[in-house]
């Protein structure tokens, strides 16, 4: 069977990208891995109507929503490899047999590479993150503190202090000229040299001349990969920025690929709930109207 799209990756954004293909009534297919970003996030904060509600709920609800429509077809399954041929384009399913599109929406999401400090991966999305728009406020104020990875931890150092008392561990990450210096201490913002050995208890900070941390919440900047090798294997360009790697689109999330389109956050920096809905509801409108008019 040849879907008239697929989309890869059922997490918010592939989500959004369905729901307009399938109020046209095209007859599409979610192919969804199972690993939201946020998955180790027990609620979302900053979602206009959703602001508290668990992640996962609004996943399953958006799914549930999206399956009411006849047209729509959901497989739990990884795609292997992706290839383009005349009518459109071919997916290699692990386990499964192949699949086919005459277009393609990417919503594969990212993966975050977080840094190497012994006991942050484990309170990564409950005592560690990396939004204070989507965690800040529910700290009530209590005392933050920013895990530096490089000159870029600069930026949410003098964004955090709306949140709470913050401290920025440079943690060997660099050392901060006088003008930075000068804006750090406008913001009133602690400096904490010695580096941080480990991390125990709900978020205490061990450093390493024996002193411990106690914050509320601690902030740090991952390095996000996109989380699959579709869109490299499809000959889709990438943009390298200060944030990370992503999907190389245009304003209509069209990808430097004719026929394939991309949203969320492997093709855009940063990574919202609320950005990755209306990116992938721009993506899915866009797939709809190639299959239509032709170009992208």
């Amino acid at each position: 069977m040849q879907y008239d799209v697929i989309i890869v990756g059922g997490s918010y954004a592939g989500l959004a990208a369905a729901m307009p293909l399938a109020r046209a009534r095209r007859k599409i297919l979610v192919v969804d891995a199972g690993q939201r970003r946020n998955r180790f996030a027990g609620h979302s904060h900053g979602f206009l109507t959703q602001d508290g509600t668990q992640a996962a709920a609004i996943a399953a609800k958006g799914r549930e929503q999206l399956l009411a429509y006849r047209t729509v077809g959901w497989l739990d399954g990884k795609v292997a490899g992706a290839q383009r041929h005349e009518n459109g384009f071919r997916l290699d399913m692990e386990g499964m047999p192949p699949l086919e599109a005459r277009r393609l929406v990417l919503a594969t999401g990212v993966v975050d590479r977080l840094p190497p400090v012994p006991g942050l991966a484990e309170r990564w999305g409950t005592h560690v993150f990396h939004c204070p728009y989507c965690h800040g406020y529910e700290l009530n104020q209590g005392p933050i503190g920013v895990l530096a990875t490089s000159p870029m931890s600069m930026h949410l150092a003098l964004l955090l202090p709306d949140w709470g008392p913050t401290t920025l561990f440079l943690n060997d990450a660099f050392e901060p000229d006088a003008e930075q210096l000068e804006k750090l201490q406008a913001r009133g913002v602690r400096l904490e040299r010695s580096r941080i050995e480990r991390i125990e208890g709900s978020l205490d900070l061990v450093l390493h001349d024996g002193r411990i941390a106690n914050l509320d919440g601690l902030f740090t900047l991952t390095t996000p990969d996109v989380a699959s090798p579709i869109a490299a294997m499809l000959g889709c360009e990438f943009d390298e920025g200060p944030m990370g790697r992503t999907i190389r689109t245009d304003a209509m999330k069209a990808t430097t690929v004719q026929g394939v389109f991309a949203c969320g956050d492997a093709a855009r920096p940063g990574g919202s709930l609320p950005l990755a809905v209306g990116d992938g509801t721009i993506a899915g409108a866009a797939a709809h109207q190639s299959l239509i008019f032709g170009g992208y």
